[in-house]
């Protein structure tokens, strides 16, 4: 374990200050070329197109799409991503570029399919296959072993995450009532469907350390008070959330190999270095960095959940620094995948600009990478020595934390703008850019008709506060 500090980034009202090679190596791409950001709009324009991409992009990419002004880009957690491309094609957009993992293309094509935008053309932007570790989990045998004991238990819950892709939903939903969730609204959906069904067993999957974090979560809420769970949640005491413990299962194989990193020796120095700062966690984190940012959660100096989550949390403790009125430089260690960075410089620079326009005093954010500086390739390119991701393709280092995941960095700006270069022409063209078709069936329905289920359940959901009344009957009847 490296004594060295982590990398950071200082961002101020107008710039910002990289310290460490791997910031640096960030912060390269948050100033983009004004010329390719016009390149792109212009691009657009001409297709009527829109974009939408997840946080976790090439930097390059993100500084690009992030200084763009045209009014149909969206970057967000994999929750929204299918809801802007709705927006979008609700506008009159054509096209649509999905840029991130094929799981999330996938479910961009089957609810505005849902939603009759059948004529919407949706592409990603690389002929190869844009794989997720952790989905890749949930399609081997052990993950269909394990929903197959899920079915031999009465009144069942396949509670799954996004990050799978159709043909995995669709084959639970074959053997066992499920319902889709992301990290932003996964303690909701458990507490919900416990509320509703009497005696529910709870299966989650595939993200292992997901699952043992929401168990230590329920085992947490189970010793408050009454009053304090009913905050949480309005129809649950401590007695029922512990009764629900017993019947919440997960799933013991499966892990995204970009927060596997952050496990104890992260935790280790981030407690020794960083005590006095604020934390934040994905909740795919292992339990040692969950373990941290959880106390300090309860101390309001952390906060463990989804990357749209952490976002609101930055934003609000700066906020809050703007309103004491004081110099200051509140510090934030970053513990999720790096690509947050660009959005939160962007939500950040706003507040501090706001403040300095207002006459306030100089404030400083700093944003800690807990990641070794070995985590970065050194390259030959004069202008750019450096480039986030080791050597070996995987941008970890066991001496810090994960630097970028492999399978998001394969979007990059070359190949979106070589992908609208093409489009236009003939459609079959860039059929190997079209998300898979899922055409296959079961009983006379398509896997892709059959995966969406489990997603239209989650949308009811948040339409409405409730498991609809399809999935109830379903849990009730199997």
């Amino acid at each position: 374990m490296t004594d060295r500090p982590f990398p950071s980034l200082v961002v101020q009202a107008d710039g910002f200050v990289p310290q460490g090679d791997f910031a640096r190596a960030q912060a390269d791409y948050l100033q983009p070329d004004p010329a390719d950001v016009t390149r792109l709009r212009a691009e657009l324009a001409r297709l009527n197109a829109g974009v939408v991409a997840h946080y976790y992009m090439d930097p390059e990419l993100q500084g690009v799409l992030s200084a763009c002004d045209w009014p149909h880009i969206a970057i967000s957690d994999s929750l929204a991503m299918a809801g802007a491309a709705i927006t979008m094609a609700e506008a009159g957009i054509d096209t649509i570029y999905v840029l991130g993992v094929d799981f999330m293309s996938e479910n961009v094509r089957a609810m505005l399919d849902a939603r009759g935008h059948q004529d919407v053309v949706v592409y990603r932007v690389d002929e190869r296959a844009i794989g997720c570790s952790l989905a890749e989990s949930a399609e081997a045998p052990a993950y269909a072993a394990w929903l197959t004991k899920a079915s031999q238990t009465p009144r069942s819950l396949h509670v799954v995450y996004v990050n799978t892709s159709l043909r995995t939903k669709a084959h639970a939903h074959t053997l066992v009532p499920t319902i889709t969730c992301t990290s932003s609204n996964v303690v909701r959906t458990v507490l919900q469907a416990a509320s509703q069904i009497p005696d529910l067993s709870i299966w989650f999957g595939p993200d292992t350390y997901m699952g043992r974090n929401l168990a230590q979560l329920f085992g947490q809420l189970a010793q408050m008070t009454d009053e304090q769970v009913a905050a949480v949640h309005p129809d649950h005491t401590a007695a029922s959330v512990a009764s629900l413990l017993e019947r919440f299962h997960w799933f013991g194989q499966g892990m995204c190999v970009v927060h596997h990193m952050f496990g104890a020796d992260v935790a280790t120095r981030v407690q020794r270095d960083h005590a006095d700062d604020f934390v934040s966690a994905h909740l795919e984190v292992p339990g040692e960095m969950f373990e941290v940012a959880l106390g300090a959660q309860k101390a309001d100096r952390g906060v463990v959940g989804s990357t749209a989550d952490i976002l609101r949390f930055i934003k609000r403790k700066v906020g809050e620094a703007v309103e004491a009125g004081e110099a200051a430089r509140p510090t934030f260690v970053l513990g999720t995948e790096a690509g947050m960075i660009t959005s939160i410089v962007r939500a950040v620079q706003g507040q501090l600009g706001a403040n300095q326009q207002a006459g306030g005093p100089a404030i400083d954010v700093e944003i800690v990478f807990p990641v070794a500086s070995e985590a970065v390739t050194r390259v030959d390119d004069p202008e750019l020595a450096l480039v986030p991701g080791i050597a070996g393709g995987e941008g970890c280092s066991v001496e810090g934390g994960c630097a970028t995941c492999p399978y998001m960095k394969m979007n990059s700006l070359d190949a979106l703008l070589d992908v609208m270069k093409q489009t236009g022409g003939p459609r079959a063209a860039l059929a190997a850019f079209e998300p898979e078709a899922y055409d296959e069936q079961i009983d006379g329905r398509t896997l892709a008709d059959l995966g969406t289920i489990s997603i239209l359940h989650m949308q009811a959901f948040q339409d409405t506060g409730a498991m609809s009344n399809e999935l109830v009957s379903d849990i009730l009847s199997r």
